[in-house]
């Protein structure tokens, strides 16, 4: 391998393709066993690294950018990045960088998926007939509420909110947002979308979309508060982060029927979620696979390793945060 390639750590394991072009251009330390680093482990691993390529698992902060002495860049393989500390990086001249745009749609869908499956309790009833609880047909048996002709309001208006907005299309429901800036009127158009107040859209809505990225600002933005304001018959879905919903309070207005469902893919120190979740027949649950198809993931993967190299040659990388 030649000396002047610049040496780089993948933290997770990844595509074959991604590491192949890794390799064209670096010294590529990789983790195809996929065990997570402790955070010892990582900064031992990243001592005589120039780059690092990243999940949301892996915690990027002062402590450790002070034991990676050569550290240039750091690629997350993520849109969001609240496991890196930006102005640490800032401070240390190393580049951050992520990878919007490419998941989009995917987690679009996976918001609507979630929706669906709470609005029609899939998981209930599969979990049901499983246990050989069906034995026929009946007029009022696990009844659902419907999607088409609701009211959709959405928390976060960026490119995954509005994605989830025109989906809403098909199902000639009312959308309703709230976005800490206004969207452009011809995206509103688009997206057949009125802008509100939040506790408007909360009141008002049959399904609650959140889509904002967790920040300080961010944390427990829907709490016990926020959940007494929602229709009774309403439900919830967060597929952005976890801590943009305080899942005790949550689980809570599940017990107590304070709204109808939820359905989540995200949730606080997750993968260790709140386990009260684990016995409600009101919630749908998923593993954080808001982009988790093929094609989204590996397009992921590879817009973080050209996001690294172009940081490691010096240049201006596609995706700076």
């Amino acid at each position: 391998m030649s000396e002047h390639k610049p040496r780089v750590l993948v933290t997770r394991e990844v595509f074959d393709e991604t590491l192949d072009y890794l390799r064209a251009h670096c010294e590529v330390i990789d983790n195809q066993k996929d065990l997570p680093y402790a955070p010892d482990a990582l900064a031992a691993a990243l001592a005589a690294c120039d780059g690092l390529m990243c999940a949301l698992t892996d915690r990027v902060d002062a402590a450790l950018l002070a034991r990676a002495p050569r550290l240039k860049a750091v690629a997350n393989i993520a849109v969001g990045y609240n496991n890196i500390d930006v102005p640490a990086c800032t401070a240390r001249g190393v580049m951050a960088t992520n990878t919007p745009g490419v998941l989009d749609d995917s987690t679009a869908d996976l918001a609507w998926a979630l929706m669906l499956g709470t609005a029609r309790r899939i998981t209930e009833v599969e979990r049901r007939i499983r246990a050989g609880e069906w034995t026929g047909w009946r007029l009022k048996q696990w009844l659902g509420v419907d999607v088409h002709h609701a009211t959709l309001g959405i928390v976060g208006m960026g490119r995954i909110g509005q994605a989830i907005a025109r989906r809403a299309l098909g199902f000639e429901m009312k959308v309703l947002y709230h976005n800490r800036k206004r969207i452009a009127p011809e995206l509103e158009r688009k997206c057949n979308a009125a802008y509100v107040s939040l506790d408007e859209l909360l009141t008002q809505s049959d399904f609650v979309v959140l889509q904002v990225p967790y920040s300080p600002e961010t944390h427990h933005l829907i709490g016990a508060a926020q959940l007494k304001q929602m229709k009774r018959s309403a439900i919830l879905i967060n597929s952005t982060r976890g801590g943009v919903v305080d899942d005790a309070a949550l689980v809570a207005a599940l017990k107590q029927g304070t709204i109808r469902g939820a359905g989540l893919d995200v949730y606080e120190n997750e993968p260790k979620l709140n386990p009260e979740f684990l016995g409600l027949d009101n919630v749908v649950l998923a593993p954080h696979i808001g982009s988790s198809t093929e094609a989204t993931r590996k397009a992921m993967a590879m817009l973080a390793a050209r996001n690294l190299v172009a940081a490691l040659k010096g240049e201006v990388p596609p995706n700076l945060v």
